[in-house]
């Protein structure tokens, strides 16, 4: 349930804007508002993988419940009006759900404030993000750095949101690339290290606010009217801002030193100090190619991994998010009854992490992706997973699965086969997903236990057992009159990781402009 002070965090940004948009021509804004009412059943008092996983936040209350959306956006203006030449224009968004049911909650989604001078773009509050190559957000498994799985963390952000084309080599490359400031408010971290034979460390609820720090570049090769393109890039992501509260006087750097370790990803460590880089620190490498046939675009791309140092030696190069995505360019002039607009296929593997007795020795051990040391909940906001929601926190699997008392995510090395679909039969709009996964835990739940570098954690006293799961998730949505329009969405899960559930919800919604 959100409360003031996170309203606060997350509306705060937007007044960083403020002078930016001052310089925006005054014009008579089109904007577009939103209401929406579902009503939504789980069974098991669980709601279903694919209805809450992904959705920025926005999910429904298990059991028998009620919800009401309500959104606000301006967007810019199209870049084929007779603005498109004007080198200002600005923008904003809000979302927010209220839940009701055997208990209840308001969830803000997005409160954001955007501006465009030219190529760039300062957009400040809580929006909803993506971070990562893919063929599609909403078909995909879901990017492993930032899949839109939580809510958006309140950030301000300069960035080049779309390919540019450079004025060299004839436009043969654009770019595109993000540099973001957020506030993540209260985290749990280390408290502090007491030196002895072996370290030990307590959690509790972090006073000093920790902060977010992404950046991301990534280069297209290929003029823009070529059939056959290259993509290539990489993004970064840090939580850091409690180095203090956690090593006092131990940890010597200024905090405008500390950024800069930050944003250069440099190890830090002194007497007191463990070497290592400051926050909890991942990304991916980013690879795709799409060729423009007659009728479909077709796309290939895969994320590569990094969590602590495994993938500078190549040791965790098995473990990536690959895919394949089709579009059908001709959806739109299509008369038949079916027509198909995006399918989506990816394989997700994050079984290796560097972590067999055989692997590539690294000084930083197995990857343990989402998990870290420092921050209790490992790469979460809000009790949410940033990444890829395949791998499981704690509080979404089944009871009595093997977990280290440590770990927030209890189920990392997953093998994932997942398919999507969208497209229209007759009136109807649809969009259906089918996961099917084999899930290992974590290292430290395994037979080899954790390890760093030479350093190799005690066995845990259980071991994860192996198990399967499927999800689906079908949805449709078909427009009445003067804007309204109606919806269903379903969905399933059988298998031994998450306790089986599942859903229905009917919606019905009216858009105003």
């Amino acid at each position: 349930m959100i409360g003031i002070q996170q309203v606060k965090q997350a509306l705060l940004p937007t007044l960083l804007l403020f002078t930016f948009s001052s310089v925006v021509q005054a014009q008579k804004p089109e904007i577009k508002y939103s209401l929406e009412a579902q009503a939504i059943g789980t069974t098991n008092q669980v709601v279903p993988f694919w209805m809450r996983s992904n959705q920025f936040g926005s999910v429904p209350l298990s059991g028998l419940s009620g919800s009401f959306i309500g959104k606000a956006e301006k967007a810019y203006r199209p870049a084929d009006s007779l603005a498109r030449k004007k080198l200002f224009d600005w923008g904003f968004g809000f979302e927010a759900r209220a839940n009701g049911g055997k208990g209840s909650n308001l969830r803000l989604i997005s409160a954001y404030a955007k501006g465009r001078m030219g190529i760039f773009q300062l957009k400040a509050g809580r929006s909803k993000d993506v971070m990562g190559l893919n063929g599609d957000s909403v078909l995909s498994t879901g990017n492993f750095s930032v899949s839109g799985n939580a809510p958006g963390i309140p950030k301000l952000e300069l960035s080049i949101p779309n390919y540019y084309t450079l004025p060299i080599f004839g436009g043969l490359f654009a770019v595109k690339g993000n540099f973001v400031h957020g506030w993540l408010g209260r985290t749990r971290i280390l408290d502090s290290i007491i030196a002895g034979p072996s370290i030990k460390y307590y959690i509790h609820d972090a006073k000093p606010v920790s902060y977010f720090h992404q950046k991301s570049l990534y280069v297209r090769l290929g003029k823009e009217n070529w059939r056959f393109k290259m993509y290539g890039g990489f993004n970064h992501q840090v939580f850091w801002g409690n180095e203090n509260a956690a090593y006092g006087d131990n940890f010597k750097l200024s905090p405008a030193e500390t950024f800069l370790y930050v944003v250069t990803g440099k190890s830090y460590g002194t007497k007191g100090v463990p070497t290592s880089k400051i926050g909890n620190q991942l990304g991916s490498i980013d690879l795709g190619m799409e060729y423009d046939f007659n009728d479909i675009k077709v796309m290939l791309y895969r994320q590569t991994f990094y969590d602590v140092g495994a993938l500078s030696k190549l040791a965790n190069i098995k473990d990536g998010l690959n895919g394949l995505s089709l579009e059908n360019k001709r959806y739109n002039t299509t008369s038949s009854g079916f027509a198909w607009k995006k399918i989506l296929v990816e394989l997700f593997y994050s079984k290796d992490q560097a972590g067999y007795p055989w692997s590539t020795f690294t000084k930083s051990g197995d990857e343990d992706y989402y998990n870290n040391f420092y921050y209790k909940d490992g790469w979460s906001y809000q009790g949410m997973g940033i990444g890829n929601p395949l791998i499981t926190p704690r509080h979404n699997a089944r009871a009595g699965q093997a977990v280290k008392p440590a770990d927030y995510f209890i189920n990392n090395r997953v093998v994932a086969f997942h398919a999507g679909l969208s497209g229209r039969v007759y009136d109807w709009d649809f969009m259906t997903k089918v996961t099917y996964s084999d899930n290992y835990g974590t290292f430290g739940t395994s037979k080899y236990g954790n390890t760093t570098g030479s350093i190799k954690s005690p066995i845990n006293s259980e071991i994860f057992e192996a198990v399967s799961q499927f999800s689906f998730y079908l949805e449709g949505t078909k427009p009445i009159k003067h804007g309204y329009s109606a919806g269903f969405a379903t969905a399933l899960d059988q298998g031994k990781l998450l306790n089986n559930s599942f859903g229905l919800m009917l919606k019905l919604k009216k858009d105003f402009q």
